[in-house]
């Protein structure tokens, strides 16, 4: 393992939306889009590139039309992640070392959470953030195992790759994930002080 070259961010943001009802990507969340928190978490924690990856027709909204993020369309969302994952880290090319890969939806991820992921580099190919047994982004892999990636296939992440191959992964213990957010409730409950 180098550390020569860069740790990248690809952030899933390709969801239809279904239970939300709307496109939660842009969702306003304390003033930003979901996505938003999302890159900017990314940025702080010192990840680059970060790669958002995103439906077809999704506009870019004007705070993130910076050249620094890249955007990676998915035309096949229905798919499911496995298909974001695998064009993401394709997208990523030669010039990163290794990949954190984070979800579009977690407003209240904290980048201390990313730093911890990165601080444990050296450990196993694979890095997971795990609260209660349970691994959840963010999840960093290595240029070495990226070829996981591709033999995923349907609406499957790395989180049922972790379960089973517990010997390539290192697990950064964490008080809880943070809230998803996938319907309206939860949008409220985030919201909640």
């Amino acid at each position: 393992m180098s550390r020569d070259r860069p740790v990248g961010a690809v952030i899933l943001a390709a969801g239809a939306s279904r239970r939300y009802g709307s496109p939660k990507q842009l969702v306003m969340v304390d003033g930003r889009t979901l996505l938003e928190h999302a890159v900017d978490a990314a940025v702080a924690a010192g990840l680059a590139p970060v790669l958002a990856v995103v439906p077809v027709w999704l506009s870019r909204p004007v705070r993130l039309d910076a050249d620094w993020l890249g955007w990676v369309r998915n035309p096949f969302p229905e798919r499911g992640v496995s298909l974001s994952l695998q064009l993401g880290i394709d997208a990523l090319g030669d010039e990163v070392e290794a990949a954190v890969i984070l979800l579009g939806d977690q407003p209240r991820l904290p980048a201390d959470g990313i730093v911890a992921i990165l601080a444990a580099r050296g450990e196993k190919p694979l890095i997971a953030s795990v609260a209660d047994g349970i691994p959840a982004p963010p999840i960093l892999i290595e240029r070495s195992h990226f070829g996981l990636v591709e033999a995923l296939a349907g609406d499957v992440g790395l989180r049922e790759f972790i379960r089973s191959n517990a010997d390539l992964v290192w697990s950064v213990p964490v008080a809880e994930h943070p809230p998803d957010l996938d319907t309206p409730d939860d949008l409220g409950r985030i919201l909640r002080p």
